[in-house]
């Protein structure tokens, strides 16, 4: 089993509770973390503040349709991979779906096990795009490393050139505790136990612009006595 599936979010947005249950259990099974949320209005709301690595889902929901979701996402700038699933074999319905956004398209009825070979392929996809050199993206965030910029939803953000040399430090050794004395060190090339108050500031600066609730952090995370994790 790929050791970064330990870390994979999955929001499994399906109103059938057999379903639910085997799909979950099949992807827990291999080592993703499930979530699930049984219509389209709660999955909307959950895409649009929580961060996944990949969504589940159905098309025919309570509350709004999975078409509509992918769309609402897509137009707030949310690029986290989608695999629909819709009991729609029409070749319409499958195009419609891609042109809204969809990265894959599962006609019900359909094996478990196609499902998760579709839901590694994607995750595998995503992998190679975060190691392609020059990008690295995660949530609605958009980062190129080559020129220092970074935007939101397609926005440029201000950003000054140690906020970006601190992000993307942490972004290269994403998963990784790195200590305030290494980033002093690394990115303001020096170091000095009176100086890491430097590095919380602009750990603050840096999640007021990246993330989406700067108080309850899912990027940069503070790892209590030894110093910060990037996740995404």
């Amino acid at each position: 089993m790929d050791t970064l599936q330990t870390t994979r979010r999955i929001l499994l947005v399906e109103d059938e509770p057999g379903l639910v249950i085997t799909l979950s259990d099949m992807l827990k099974g291999h080592g993703y973390l499930v979530e699930s949320v049984t219509n389209g209005l709660d999955a909307k709301d959950r895409i649009l503040v929580d961060t996944f690595d990949l969504v589940v889902l159905d098309v025919m929901l309570p509350g709004m349709s999975g078409f509509d979701v992918c769309q609402g996402v897509r137009e707030k700038g949310i690029s986290t991979p989608i695999l629909m699933l819709t009991a729609r074999g029409e070749t319409k319905d499958k195009v419609r779906g891609l042109r809204l956004g969809a990265d894959d398209y599962l006609a019900k009825p359909f094996d478990p096990h196609e499902l998760l070979a579709r839901v590694e392929a994607l995750l595998r996809r995503l992998a190679m795009e975060n190691r392609s050199g020059d990008w690295f993206q995660f949530s609605n965030m958009k980062v190129d490393l080559k020129r220092g910029h970074v935007f939101r939803s397609d926005q440029r953000l201000a950003m000054s050139e140690r906020e970006f040399a601190l992000l993307r430090y942490l972004i290269e050794r994403r998963g990784k505790v790195v200590s305030r004395d290494e980033l002093l060190v690394q990115v303001w090339g020096y170091s000095s136990e009176s100086a890491s108050r430097t590095v919380d500031v602009h750990i603050a600066m840096l999640r007021q612009k990246v993330e989406h609730d700067p108080k309850n952090p899912q990027f940069i995370i503070t790892v209590h006595a030894q110093g910060y994790r990037f996740v995404g």
